[in-house]
């Protein structure tokens, strides 16, 4: 067992549990698909109004069962509600590999929207149980920041096995095939973690009906405090607007990959393959570094409202700026600013969820951040649809504009009061 330190009471073993954490981030971002979704939908010729549909679509369903789906992780065990996530994520990239139309993509998207919900705010809640136990609470955001970077770590190296896949056999349907064997691997080490993870329900003699109606008084006074309402919202935001534009950046990527004279003896998906595998492989390594070190820029900021107000409107006015780039027809310059909106999500989320968490009832801890992740996730849908609409009335460069402008001012209106530096 080794030991993570830096400043003073900022230290915590790496024990067992430290490991299985961190693979399960690992396992959960091989996501070979992830580099190539929308190209995916674009090759399957879909509009970006039908795109946004679908989009919009995974994000409502994700919103309509989020919060049940925190509940029934706090009353009846943590670890078998992720179990039923990745069941059905993997039922979702089935379908997906087969799909052929509209129709069929709309049905693995509602059975990916099943798997989010039953998982996200979960894995979260397990992670601050566990520090709780051992007396960490004060150090969420360095622990989750650094299990969070190897969720990173994990996107980096899918990335590139991605383009490889996509290579070898030409299409990028294949990626949602092999996306499978990690998603059971992931599955499998859910099912090792100790039992006192499961939340509430662990050790207590009341009735499933009784355990509920406690997960929901707590929840309930919870979201009464305003400051916990302002909380989610403003980590919920970015994470919306980000979940909703960052697989626009495949669209870009390909632009210049048609334009740029790198590869041109390969087909148009073969160059689009290789920028996109290289892009998003350094991209999730450099968001591997933000997440690492999002424990230390709240150290140095003495507060966490100031760092989250600031990344917040910088990354939608990165967004903002490379929508302008790509308007006027330098998809190569829109780039570095795009990946700014990963980055930046990367280093505001552990130090957003530390936020919303410290707000929150621990007895309805899960359900309390399936609420952050329902707004993430309400925000989403409309921002997709959005995007989607006035990307095929518009085109992609004034739909990025548009919507990053309202992500700014929006950012702008709900900005967190700052408190005195600790």
């Amino acid at each position: 067992m080794s030991a993570v330190s830096g400043a003073p009471g900022r230290s915590f073993n790496r024990d067992v549990q430290y490991y299985k954490f961190c693979a399960y981030g690992f396992l959960k971002n091989l996501r070979f698909y992830e580099p190539f979704l929308m190209l995916f939908f674009l090759e399957k010729g879909l509009s970006y109004a039908q795109i946004g549909t679908l989009y919009a679509t995974r994000e409502v369903c994700i919103n309509l069962v989020e919060v049940p789906s925190g509940m029934l992780a706090d009353a009846l065990g943590r670890r078998l509600t992720m179990i039923v996530s990745f069941l059905a994520y993997i039922v979702a990239f089935s379908v997906f590999f087969v799909a052929a139309d509209y129709w069929l993509l709309f049905a693995a998207m509602v059975a990916y929207a099943f798997g989010d919900a039953f998982r996200t705010g979960t894995h979260k809640a397990m992670i601050f149980d566990y520090l709780n136990g051992k007396g960490w609470q004060h150090l969420r955001t360095h622990y989750y920041g650094r299990t969070r970077a190897w969720s990173q770590r994990g996107a980096a190296v899918s990335a590139l096995i991605a383009a490889g896949l996509v290579l070898w056999h030409g299409s990028y349907a294949v990626v949602f095939l092999f996306t499978i064997g990690p998603y059971v691997l992931d599955l499998l080490l859910i099912a090792s973690y100790p039992a006192a993870l499961d939340g509430p329900r662990y050790q207590s003699t009341r009735s499933v009906r009784d355990e509920f109606a406690a997960v929901l008084r707590s929840l309930v006074v919870s979201m009464k405090h305003p400051a916990a309402l302002r909380a989610i919202t403003n980590q919920a935001l970015y994470s919306g607007y980000y979940k909703a534009c960052k697989d626009y950046l495949q669209p870009i990527l390909k632009s210049v990959a048609l334009t740029v004279p790198l590869f041109v003896g390969l087909a148009a998906r073969e160059r689009t393959a290789i920028l996109a595998g290289a892009v998003y492989s350094l991209l999730y390594a450099v968001t591997a570094a933000a997440s690492r070190r999002s424990g230390d820029l709240a150290d140095r900021s003495g507060n966490l409202e100031k760092p989250l107000n600031l990344t917040l409107w910088t990354g939608a006015a990165f967004g903002l700026f490379s929508g302008v780039l790509y308007w006027i027809g330098a998809p190569p310059l829109a780039i570095l600013p795009y990946i700014g909106i990963y980055i930046l999500e990367n280093l505001r989320k552990p130090m957003g969820i530390t936020y919303v968490s410290e707000r929150m009832q621990q007895q309805s801890l899960a359900s309390a951040l399936s609420v952050e992740s329902q707004a993430e996730t309400l925000i989403a849908a409309v921002m997709a649809l959005l995007l989607g609409v006035l990307g095929s009335a518009f085109g992609l460069g004034p739909a990025i504009v548009l919507v990053s402008g309202l992500c700014l001012l929006v950012g702008i209106l709900i900005r967190l009061p700052v408190s005195q530096a600790a």
